[in-house]
């Protein structure tokens, strides 16, 4: 069983700069240099005195790369969760964390960066990672046609209906039309171009996928003392967990449960480790690559099962503010735009904040899942409150 986390991180700043795929003003370390400013603007610190980094998902800006242009006085701790996909993101704020609640750093920077015009398409990307040998001889050569095989067994053989996975995707596009910062803003979805949409890969069609952006994101941790001194009110670190249950690590499509998305140890320990449940979460900013993944998600943490999940995942139920379980507040990564997932932390601390453009009325716990049917997956709970 896991040990009670101790709350002593937090969140103190946030940065993005999201562009359309292709249309970044400035190469990816400047576009990742101007968001790491911004984040250190909100929290009114100086960039030179972060001392730590940590990224997700291959990220190829490598800290010491970024020391000249921050000026930073000393790098301490550089770190990366293994793998390609977004399953790592919020396991690397317990990668931050570890570093500030060991002393062997005070201030560091979470972000993740893509531009596409340096780092290649992110599927391309992403097969390097997940895709081996094993799976291209089969002919599954884009992540759409492995997760789609999960989603099709997810809705075939366990019964998911089809307007669970409609009501998901309006619930992003209605958050996302309302969200200035949100590439579909100002834009509702056509309830009937998206059932018309053109198939992907069967079950998913057009706007059941993510989008790709240019862009950074960034967010910055320091103890929680500290965060309380700083200029934002601080949104606290409750719990993290990482890894894969068994079966899932060897990339062979043969999981126990094929339609899992492979969260259900890591969300066991999370609620161990925080003493909460599926019950005290107020909002939660779901990664998903594909919305049928989503939804495999909140049944892996609890929110409902296979029985249950026509009740709970209908879309007056997912909308904010008056929704009880809202999900995806800013859009996700289908509707707001999509740097690998890092946008739907920097919603978290928004909603937290108060300054979401979708609130939910006294939030106090987020939970940020990432990753759903990667090999390694990772959520984390987020919180207004230390105790």
């Amino acid at each position: 069983m896991s040990a009670r986390f101790p709350v002593t991180t937090a969140v103190a700043g946030i940065g993005v700069r999201q562009y359309k795929r292709g249309t970044a003003p400035l190469p990816e370390q400047g576009v990742l240099v101007g968001a790491i400013v911004d984040a250190c603007a909100d929290a009114d610190i100086d960039p030179a005195d972060i001392d730590g980094f940590v990224s997700y998902g291959d990220d190829h800006n490598e800290p010491t790369r970024l020391m000249k242009d921050l000026g930073t006085k000393d790098l301490c701790w550089s770190s990366q969760i293994w793998g390609g996909g977004g399953g790592g993101i919020a396991g690397a704020f317990g990668l931050a964390a570890a570093a500030i609640m060991t002393g062997q750093a005070s201030t560091v920077a979470v972000f993740r960066a893509l531009v596409q015009g340096n780092s290649g398409r992110l599927s391309g990307a992403v097969m390097a990672h997940h895709l081996n040998d094993h799976l291209i001889g089969t002919g599954l050569v884009a992540p759409a046609l492995e997760c789609a095989m999960r989603a099709q067994r997810m809705m075939e053989h366990d019964g998911v209906p089809a307007q669970c996975v409609e009501d998901l995707v309006r619930a992003s596009y209605y958050h996302g039309s309302r969200n200035p910062k949100a590439v579909t803003y100002g834009k509702d979805l056509d309830v009937e171009v998206y059932r018309s949409s053109r198939l992907i890969s069967e079950p998913f069609h057009l706007f059941d996928c993510s989008r790709e952006n240019d862009g950074a994101g960034v967010l910055i941790m320091t103890s929680a003392d500290c965060a309380k001194d700083l200029k934002q009110k601080p949104v606290y670190l409750r719990g993290v967990a990482q890894g894969a249950g068994k079966g899932w690590g060897d990339l062979c499509q043969n999981e126990p449960n094929y339609s899992s998305a492979g969260f259900e140890s890591v969300a066991r320990r999370l609620w161990a480790q925080t003493g909460l449940g599926p019950q005290d979460i107020d909002v939660v900013q779901l990664y998903e690559n594909f919305a049928q993944q989503g939804i495999a998600s909140l049944i892996d943490h609890g929110f409902c099962t296979v029985e249950t999940v026509s009740e709970v995942l209908r879309f007056e139920n997912l909308i904010a503010p008056s929704g009880k379980l809202p999900v995806n507040t800013g859009g996700g990564n289908l509707a707001q735009g999509f740097i690998h997932g890092i946008g739907m932390a920097i919603e978290a601390i928004e909603q937290l904040r108060g300054t979401s453009s979708n609130p939910v009325p006294g939030a106090r716990n987020c939970l940020l899942a990432g990753g759903p049917g990667a090999p390694l997956v990772s959520s984390a709970i987020f919180s207004t409150d230390q105790e």
